[in-house]
């Protein structure tokens, strides 16, 4: 635990009590829809939590009612009735487990337990299209579930799916079929060092591995014959979209990558201003015990900075105008640095999660993949910028708010200074 937290914890709670989920993340509900929860078990959770204390137990309560009943339609040859519900208690299990920071804490365990029986009933159901994957990694393990179109697949595109900081492979089960499989691409989502059962096998996250694991996801997937090696990209998601800009700088063989609500800025906005449990749980991920050391060893190198313009892929970053996490303005800067292929997209009036956007962007951003993994964005110089109106219209050619009035913050003047800048 961070000092921090200990001290503001009693406040959290409080908010928890008083705002639900939106208190941890705001209008978060539409991108975990996406993520494959339904909203009425989400409102049958949060109404039985007034403290993050509650969670754990919340989750499992409700999850075990989804799974429960998925073995009753299972039990009567509804088959996607019971996958589609086996595929709502696994996450639902995930959240369980994810609420518990103690890897030896054996509810941990039993939590992960009943995900893994739901994600293997339902992959039966849907005729083994859902397979684990379980790679040696540095020692360890890195953990993945592959998701397969119907019929028979060869030399498809791929798209490694990126869980942010608190998320986990299963949280990708329902965007992967909607958004890629259906449309004959094939994804692989993942969990990196820090993440899920990978952290639970000991694997911690330090300042290049996770980057590294991408690298051997790709190893993977190069090897199966549903694949084309040449057409593998990434979508990443908050911490993910990070990642995925620290992969695309040094592995050439990703082709594209979109990135949403990425921490592309300093880290002492996540860290150090936003709710304590992000750092909570990094540091959980990491492995320190000790904040100082956090502090100086981990957390003061993680800004991309000048790393981005090592992308020579197209890449894609969308984020909200009010990102927590990140500042716009430091988001605009990085995106400054690219000198790859580049397109940005800033959502008004959205946070971290972009809730109020999220199908649009879950979709966007798998469509957006498809084009990029074609050849259709590499145009040499191509810079795409646009600012998502909350009303319904959307602005070309610039990313900047209009209540800006023209003006450049001075950060992002700074670093088109030390890059590069090519209008389309």
């Amino acid at each position: 635990m961070t000092a921090r937290s200990t001290g503001q914890n009693w406040a959290l709670d409080i908010a928890i009590a008083q705002g639900g989920f939106d208190a941890l993340h705001p209008a978060a509900k539409g991108t975990m829809e996406q993520l494959g929860h339904d909203h009425t078990d989400f409102d049958k959770v949060f109404a039985q939590v007034r403290s993050g204390a509650m969670l754990p137990k919340a989750w499992a309560t409700v999850a075990a009612q989804a799974e429960e009943r998925a073995t009753h339609h299972e039990a009567e040859g509804f088959a996607q009735t019971a996958a589609d519900l086996y595929l709502r208690g696994a996450v639902m299990w995930g959240r369980a487990q994810y609420s518990v920071f103690d890897a030896g804490d054996p509810r941990k365990t039993a939590f992960r337990d009943r995900c893994n029986h739901c994600v293997a009933r339902l992959s039966e159901l849907r005729g083994n299209r859902v397979r684990r994957a379980g790679l040696d990694f540095e020692g360890k393990h890195i953990y993945a579930l592959l998701h397969l179109p119907a019929g028979e697949v060869r030399g498809a595109p791929t798209v490694i799916l990126g869980p942010g900081m608190d998320m986990i492979k299963e949280d990708y089960i329902y965007a992967a079929e909607r958004y890629y499989t259906s449309r004959g691409v094939v994804a692989l989502s993942i969990e990196g060092p820090g993440q899920g059962e990978s952290r639970a096998g000991g694997l911690a996250v330090d300042l290049t591995n996770y980057e590294r694991a991408i690298g051997r996801y790709i190893d993977y997937l190069a090897e199966l014959p549903e694949v084309d090696a040449r057409r593998i990209g990434m979508f990443g998601i908050s911490m993910s979209g990070y990642w995925g800009m620290r992969a695309a700088a040094t592995d050439s063989r990703l082709a594209a990558v979109a990135t949403f609500e990425a921490v592309s800025g300093d880290f002492e906005t996540i860290f150090e201003r936003a709710q304590p449990s992000f750092k909570n749980n990094y540091m959980y991920m990491s492995g320190y015990t000790d904040e100082d050391l956090f502090d100086a060893e981990l957390a003061q190198r993680m800004p991309l900075g000048a790393l981005v313009s090592d992308i020579t892929c197209p890449l894609l970053m969308g984020i909200g105008e009010f990102d927590e996490l990140t500042q716009l303005e430091q988001a605009l800067a990085t995106y400054e640095r690219v000198r790859a292929p580049k397109e940005m997209r800033v959502y008004e009036n959205e946070f971290h999660p972009l809730g109020g956007t999220a199908a649009e962007v879950f979709r966007f951003g798998a469509e957006w993949l498809e084009r990029a993994l074609a050849g259709e964005l590499s145009t040499p110089g191509r810079d795409e910028r646009y600012y998502v109106h909350n009303d319904g219209r959307t602005t070309k050619g610039s990313a900047h708010p209009a209540w800006w009035l023209g003006t450049t913050p001075r950060q992002i003047t700074d670093a088109a200074a030390s890059g590069s800048y090519h209008s389309s």
